[in-house]
Parts: structure tokens; sequence; C-alpha cells
């Protein structure tokens, strides 16, 4: 008696693989959250940091004027 393998993935283990790759995903979400909102923080305040010379600058060539 010749058994013949077919050739491919069982559902469990298109299942299992599916689980696996969830959990993963489920760990790691709020680390890259994390990364973002650091990003998006240290952009601020380059962007603050720019601001402030821009005024600074506008100021020193309109003798201490402000910008409306």
């Amino acid at each position: 008696m010749n058994r013949v393998r077919q050739v491919g993935f069982t559902l469990i283990e298109l299942l299992v693989v599916i689980a696996i790759i969830a959990i993963l995903a489920a760990i790691l979400f709020p680390i890259f959250m994390a990364a973002k909102t650091a990003a998006k923080q240290s952009q601020c305040i380059s962007n603050i940091g720019e601001l402030s010379k821009a005024i600074q600058l506008y100021t020193s060539g309109t003798n201490g004027k402000l910008p409306y």
C-alpha cells in the first residue's frame, strides 16, 4: 500500500501561522506607536526652534519690531 503525500498546508497549519503573526503584531504595535510619538515630538521641538530663529532674524532687521 503506497501512500501519496499531498503537497501543501493544512487548515490547522495555516491558522497557527496566522495566530502567530497576529500575536507578534499585537506585541510590536505599541512599540511602533511610541516611536511615532517620539518622532512627532522631536519634529515639533525643531519647528519651535526654527520659528524662534525666524522671529529673532525679523526683529533684528526691523529695529526690534515684532511681526504681526
